[in-house]
């Protein structure tokens, strides 16, 4: 499989050259140069195929050429090595629990993949590689636990300070060793814009071998396209595609999940969950796409002002607005409507939602309305242990720490304050990591 970028100024490459790059020479994103299609005996017998062999399934015409067939299947067995449930909540909705791995987030299935491609890939290396990211919430904590202790990569997470959950922080800012939290005293968009420039920037290329873990990198992206087939594996009624409802932020998970769909994954209509940093709502409207200045939220890790992904998703479908809009909706919760929907599910239902759970099942809930012979499913992306005072806030009760968090949570922080400006990177990478 070739990747092409978005820009088209770039020349096509491989999929290893694609993971390790993370953005093209010409800034833009990557995509698959064809779309593969989904084996139809796959879907057929799916309820009787292991989960490792779905996702080897899924994920080896993506990385043909480059990974072969015996590394793929020990990269995805070591992937998804804990539970991806699909739990009903009410009659109507379910939802996909991808709370369950070692960071408590959706994120550990692209991280932990994207780790161990890299791992494979520069196994024979003698350069080291520097993994770059901006977090808005749980790819750091995820990037960070998927590259702990990998050789010849070290990585630096950019967060915006006072805008994580204390659990979040912890787990960016507690390993150390090869794991650098840069603590930057502004927006996610800021440190996604800091990222960028360091991408972008000649001096530090000529020094230093940079690549993304964010899921513009085709190797966080295209791994999430497993848990919406072990979904759809879960999914009991096969004669009703199921609707599927995504908390969306940068849009790599929506965007994984329509890929799935394109490709010949049995799913319905997708809903875009947004919280009020919401342009994509304002551009299924309207049709301009107009980045905006973020604002905090309870559900943090969707406070993108500018989602990178979202131009794969234009890409997806021909760039047909349509055709795009046909296969698409969005729909805007403000932070009461996310307080008042933990409420309501906790006592109706006995479920306990965390904030962007609770703006997915709101949307999924609204579009329901107005579709009441769908069924469908929400993500759950985090644990709600990441967002405590929201859920007690909601509930009034207290959210259990899992024992995988306890002794964490009392690790010291380290991490390195920095100004919301490019030259402060700059200067940093140059000097500090020499």
């Amino acid at each position: 499989m070739n990747y092409y970028s978005l820009n088209q100024q770039s020349p096509i490459v491989s999929f290893k050259d694609a993971a390790i790059q993370g953005q093209a020479p010409d800034k833009g994103l990557y995509f698959p140069e064809k779309l593969p299609r989904v084996n139809e005996t796959l879907i057929k017998n799916i309820e009787s195929i292991a989960d490792v062999n779905i996702a080897f399934e899924v994920m080896k015409p993506y990385v043909a050429g480059s990974i072969d067939d015996e590394n793929l299947y020990r990269i995805v067995k070591e992937t998804i090595s804990f539970p991806i449930p699909l739990n009903n909540i009410n009659d109507q909705i379910a939802s996909l629990e991808l709370f369950h791995g070692p960071t408590l987030a959706f994120k550990d299935v692209g991280a932990r993949f994207m780790s161990r491609c890299l791992g494979y890939f520069l196994r024979n290396e003698d350069r080291e590689v520097t993994v770059l990211v901006a977090t808005s919430g749980d790819t750091g904590g995820a990037v960070a636990n998927g590259f702990y202790n990998v050789e010849n990569v070290n990585v630096v997470i950019l967060y915006p300070k006072g805008r994580v959950s204390p659990v979040q922080e912890k787990q960016l800012t507690t390993l150390g060793n090869n794991i650098t939290a840069l603590e930057v005293d502004g927006s996610f968009d800021d440190c996604q814009r800091m990222v960028k420039q360091a991408f972008a920037d000649k001096e530090i290329n000529e020094q230093k071998f940079l690549t993304s873990a964010n899921s513009i990198n085709v190797a966080r992206w295209l791994p999430q396209q497993i848990y919406y087939f072990l979904a759809y594996k879960q999914w009991k009624e096969k004669s009703i595609s199921p609707v599927v409802c995504v908390p969306s932020g940068n849009f790599g998970n929506i965007c994984a999940g329509m890929l799935a769909k394109v490709t010949g994954l049995p799913l319905g209509h997708f809903i875009a969950a947004c919280n009020v940093n919401d342009i994509v709502s304002h551009y299924l409207q309207t049709q301009e796409l107009v980045p905006k200045q973020t604002t905090p939220t309870l559900s943090n890790a969707m406070d993108v002002g500018n989602p990178s992904n979202f131009i794969r998703i234009i890409e997806l479908y021909n760039k047909q607005f349509p055709e795009l809009k046909n296969n698409l909706s969005a729909y805007t919760i403000t932070d009461a409507e996310t307080l008042a929907t933990i409420k309501i599910v906790a006592e109706k239902y006995q479920y306990t939602l965390e904030p962007h759970g609770a703006v997915a099942y709101l949307a999924l809930e609204r579009y329901l309305e107005n579709h009441s012979t769908e069924r469908g499913f929400i993500l759950e992306t985090a644990h709600p242990v990441k967002f405590p005072d929201a859920v007690k806030e909601a509930t009034g009760k207290d959210v259990e720490v899992p024992a995988v968090l306890e002794e964490m949570m009392h690790r010291p922080k380290k991490s390195i304050l920095m100004k919301p400006e490019f030259e402060a990177l700059k200067s940093w990478l140059l000097e500090e990591r020499k």
